[in-house]
């Protein structure tokens, strides 16, 4: 082995943070391995590699006993005396064995050896980036697309966006850049998988906190996310401090902040209503943009009815049943709606309690904070 070899190792090491003495360890691993398999040797041995010439020899070991009974790896203890008389029957004898033709053979082993592990490597260092960055999002280039992918390079890695976690709305063509949230990492024998998506509910919440640094801050978060990809989605924002207005800071001034986040998903509609703690007024704001004259609460079922005017009725249920479904998966809460003449006929509403629109007063443009993005 040349000590040209052995200068590469110290290289890789300080390039690639690959310990010498693994790759070393490996490489005679590999030797003791090629040895066994070019010279029909099934005896027990070690390979020496010296660090400092580059030198390298193979040793048989040998068990010293009575009795032989496998010439290949044992010897008499007549035989062992024959080469030193220190030797007794226990003891283990080493004898060089090195071919003359297994330079070129431990050349070659080493070789891949290395080139292996310099994979590994690679491979391990790139996991370990994007293992960090799971449900984070992150910009790609769409390279190509097959019938079961959308293949998106992120730079060191190509990840896969699967036909679930894409667009319909959406037609990626190589060249495309796309933002990508990161869905998972995976260590297979073949380098890391990573599986992105474009529908996750996390992306828009990605997205959002790249458009608005009071989000990226903490001093509006972010509590929930509902969201039908490519269609329409609701988030509901709060902020502890009462003098900042958390939908006013995700719409942003003339609606950019919010308006960049729907160019990015193609168009997609985005609610933003305030998130609160009190169910009736959660309810109330999810249904957003329809008004709301009362919520009652079934706290045992986590279900609630809601009383809408009979001409937004078809506005609090949306299309297919659209915004009722994206409230309920945002507020977590089962939501039936009815319409107000419905509601006073089955005495769910009467004449002398105020309404829900009428006690919030003022506070209706705040506390709905609904925004629609047509």
């Amino acid at each position: 082995m040349s000590s040209e070899l052995l200068d590469a190792l110290t290289v890789l090491e300080k390039e690639k943070g690959i310990s010498k003495d693994i790759l070393l360890e490996a490489i005679e691993a590999a030797l003791i391995s090629a040895y066994k398999r070019n010279f029909n040797q099934a005896q027990n041995v070690r390979v020496d590699l010296n660090e400092q010439n580059g030198s390298m020899k193979v040793f048989a070991r040998k068990d010293i006993v009575q009795e032989v009974t496998d010439t290949r790896l044992e010897m008499t203890v007549e035989q062992a005396r024959s080469i030193s008389p220190q030797y007794e029957e226990g003891d283990v004898i080493e004898i060089e064995v090195t071919p003359k033709d297994f330079g070129r053979i431990a050349a070659q082993t080493a070789k891949q050896v290395v080139t292996q592990r310099v994979r590994e490597a690679e491979r391990g260092v790139i996991f370990n980036e994007f293992i960090d960055r799971e449900e984070d999002i992150m910009t790609g280039i769409v390279q190509r697309k097959d019938t079961r992918f959308v293949y998106v390079n992120l730079g060191k890695v190509e990840a896969l966006l699967a036909p679930s976690e894409q667009m319909l709305t959406e037609n990626y063509q190589p060249h495309d850049r796309v933002k990508v949230f990161i869905t998972k990492v995976e260590k297979t024998t073949k380098g890391p998988q990573i599986f992105v998506s474009r529908t996750h509910p996390g992306l828009l919440k990605r997205l959002f906190e790249l458009e608005v640094p009071e989000i990226y801050d903490g001093t509006v978060e972010i509590k929930s996310v509902s969201r039908e990809a490519g269609d329409r989605s609701k988030i509901s924002v709060h902020a502890e401090d009462k003098d900042i207005d958390p939908v006013g800071s995700c719409v942003g001034q003339k609606g950019q902040r919010v308006q960049a986040v729907v160019n990015e998903l193609k168009g997609e509609k985005i609610d933003i209503v305030c998130w609160s703690d009190d169910p009736v007024i959660y309810v109330a704001n999810a249904l957003s943009p329809s008004n709301v004259l009362k919520v009652i609460v079934n706290e045992e079922d986590k279900a609630t009815t809601v009383i809408v005017p009979d001409y937004q009725l078809s506005l609090a249920i949306g299309k297919r049943g659209q915004n009722a479904r994206l409230a309920a998966k945002l507020t977590g809460w089962k939501i039936d709606i009815k319409s107000e003449t419905d509601a006073r006929e089955a005495g769910l509403l009467t004449d002398d309690e105020p309404l829900l629109t009428e006690t919030l007063g003022d506070q209706q443009s705040s506390s709905f904070g609904g925004q629609i993005l047509e």
